[in-house]
This record gives structure tokens, sequence and C-alpha cells, in this order.
């Protein structure tokens, strides 16, 4: 149990460095998401076969809308976060992203005839409060920046993914995963071939960053993700996914040296601890139910 603690945590740690080592990758967004699913894909496919494991062909036919929507907005919400990343901040974007639980939770009494209580409310709220706290003073200085709505366009993408996720059954994560980021490459690869009209041209300094984000923070990230949360309580594997976007708030404030105002620091707070209170309670009333479905997408 030990053990997988340890890779679980280091999964998310993982995953929170994503925005530092796209910073140092000199492409645009569709493209550094079209490299990392690219090589995650070849990395989770060799892990895949290495493994032994076959594909379940009739399930995933059987589940082909499900598994496309996933994909689909995996790829999407990837494109926007990393957009996010270039246009505002690490710290922001991430913060904006992590809001993707809580529009699941609110969504939930509609999709999954789910009640609302009063715990997932107050999660709701304080997750909204927190969004004004952190946002509030770039907004009244210079509006709804695109910045910031790529950043509440990629939140969204990950609801849509999360819903559809649970919606896929009787396949487990690493193979889910597998199907999702093979779905999502070509959903950006086309994307990227409608958006560009030059030819890629990778810079020498950007391949070593691109190789880290597609091999260890999407394959070996995923990797561990998946090989653990089998074996943990479904409560502690959804409040301690609160240490990816923490971490990500300490990477960007040590290496790019981003700060957050007292202000900010307390939306941060917020945000993080009504997310953590909504969904621990979540998963509390639903056990199980979806610990295993879909990746930690980010």
């Amino acid at each position: 149990m030990t053990r997988s603690y340890l890779k679980y945590i280091l999964s998310l740690l993982v995953f929170g460095s994503n925005g530092i080592v796209a910073s140092y990758i000199l492409l645009s967004s569709s493209e550094i998401v079209l490299s990392r699913t690219i090589i995650g894909s070849l990395f989770l496919g060799l892990v895949f076969i290495v493994g032994g494991k076959k594909p379940h062909f009739e399930q995933i036919k059987k589940q082909w809308f499900y598994l496309l929507g996933s994909g689909f907005s995996m790829g999407l919400s990837w494109i926007f976060l990393f957009e996010a990343y270039r246009l505002t901040s690490v710290s922001t974007a991430t913060l904006a992203y992590y809001c993707g639980p809580v529009i699941v939770i609110a969504a939930a009494p509609y999709i999954f005839r789910e009640k609302m209580t009063i715990n997932k409310m107050i999660g709701i709220i304080l997750v909204v409060l927190g969004m004004v706290f952190v946002n509030g003073s770039d907004f009244l200085t210079g509006g709804m920046s695109w910045g910031l709505m790529c950043g509440i366009i990629s939140a969204l993408l990950y609801a849509a993914m999360i819903i559809s996720n649970k919606k896929v059954k009787e396949l487990d994560g690493l193979e889910i995963t597998l199907v999702q980021l093979i779905t999502s490459c070509m959903i950006v690869a086309l994307y990227t071939l409608l958006m560009h009209e030059s030819i890629i041209s990778i810079t020498r300094s950007s391949i070593m960053p691109i190789l880290i984000l597609g091999i260890v923070n999407t394959g070996v990230g995923c990797y561990l993700y998946f090989s653990s949360i089998h074996e943990l309580p479904a409560q502690s594997v959804a409040i301690c996914s609160y240490i990816d976007p923490l971490s990500a708030l300490v990477f960007s404030a040590i290496i790019l040296n981003e700060h957050l105002s007292m202000v900010q620091i307390l939306g941060a707070i917020l945000i993080l601890g009504g997310a953590a209170f909504g969904e621990s309670y979540h998963f509390r009333g639903r056990g199980a139910l979806s610990v295993s479905q879909g990746v930690r997408e980010e």
C-alpha cells in the first residue's frame, strides 16, 4: 500500500510540472499537444504490448461514442490549457483547469441523477468565489482576456471528458487511456493540419522538453497513475489528486518566478479546498465508481 501511495503521489508531481516543461517548447499549443499525444500513445502502446494485454475490441466497439467523446474532449482541453499556459501563467491556468471536476459535481444531478447535497453546493460556491479572487483583478483591468477564456474552456472540456469516462464500462484504466490518447492524437492532428499552413519546425532546444513531456509527463505519469489507483481507497485518490495543482503552483513560483498576490493565494486556497471538499464527499457517496476510469488528463 505504501508503494502505491508513493507511485500515485509521484505521478501527481509529474503532472504538476506540465506547464513548466511546456514553457521551454517553442511550438504552438496544438503542436505541443500533438507531439505529446503521439509520444505518449507510442509509450503506453509499448507498455500495453509488453504487459501481454490484449485489446477488448468488442467493448471498444460498443462504447465507441463515449470513448470518442472522451478523447475528443481531452485533446481539445489540452490545446486550450497549453494556450492558457502561454497567454496567462501556469498557476492561473492550472487553477482554472481544476474547476473541471467541480463542474461535473454541479452537472451530476442532471446527467447522473445524483442528489445535490449541501456539501457539494458549498464546494461549488467556494470554487466560484476562489476564481473571482484569482482572476478578479485581471478581469477588472483587462476584461475577459483570451488567455483566461482558454483556461475556462479547458475546464469545461475537462468536465466533458470526465463525464464521458464515467459512461465507459468493462475496460481497465490503461486501455481507456491508450484509446483516449490515440483518439486525441487524431483529433489534434486534424486541428493542427487545418490551423497551420506551413510545415511544423522543431528547434533543437525544444527536442528534449518535447521528449520529457511525451515520455515522462504523459507516458510514465499515466503508467504510474493507473498502476497505483486500483490499490488505493477511492477517497484517498480524490483528496490526494489536488497535489497536482498545488505542485504546479509551487513549481511555477520557484522555476518560472510566478507569484500570486495575497488575494490570489486566498483564491487558490478556496478553489483547491472547495474542489477537494466537494469531490471527497462525492467519492464517499459513490464509492469507487469511476476512480479507475480515465486519465488524470493534464
